[in-house]
């Protein structure tokens, strides 16, 4: 009988120390209050682009990168529309100078993704010469799978870092 009545004391102590630590919260200021316009809202951006803004992946606008199959590095036709948009770009814009950066998804070892994104910086170059770009203002670099824009394991992520960027340089 000792035992139950020590124990419910330890429960009852136990329980009005638990109402003691949480009681009621004080009425303090309104939590509510009104953001001002200035607040929480970061610097006015413009939605304006130049020619050497990043607009997707790193290419610099108005440029687009162009992507590459898994283990490939030939140009299919649909991103060929996207070197023709680029080509004219550049024909319009003869003092710059491109450097075509190859990049692959994490898949595979960094000895194979360096030299896989070094023969998509190549062909992607030399789409862009037989386009009529001078080879004098195309340099090329592989990033393998250094620059990953989406660092997921799956199908999107990797799509997206199958890529040739453009890069304007000068």
């Amino acid at each position: 009988m000792r035992i139950d009545k020590t124990l419910y004391l330890v429960v009852v102590m136990m329980l009005l120390t638990g109402f003691g630590l949480t009681g009621c919260g004080k009425k303090g200021a309104d939590v509510s209050a009104e953001i001002t316009a200035s607040e929480g809202l970061g610097p006015e951006e413009s939605l304006e682009t130049t020619a050497t803004e990043i607009m997707e992946g790193r290419t610099s606008g108005p440029m687009l990168p162009i992507y590459f199959g898994f283990d490939q590095s030939s140009v299919n036709d649909e991103q060929a529309r996207r070197l023709e948009g680029n080509a004219a770009f550049l024909k319009d814009e003869a003092g710059l100078k491109i450097r075509v950066e190859g990049n692959c998804d994490p898949r595979g070892t960094r000895e194979y993704n360096l030299a896989l994104g070094e023969r998509r910086a190549l062909s992607t170059k030399q789409y862009l010469v037989n386009l009529g770009i001078d080879p004098e203002r195309l340099s090329t670099i592989s990033w393998g799978e250094e620059k990953l824009l989406l660092f997921g394991h799956d199908e999107i992520s990797w799509t997206q870092n199958r890529r040739a960027d453009f890069v304007i340089v000068k």
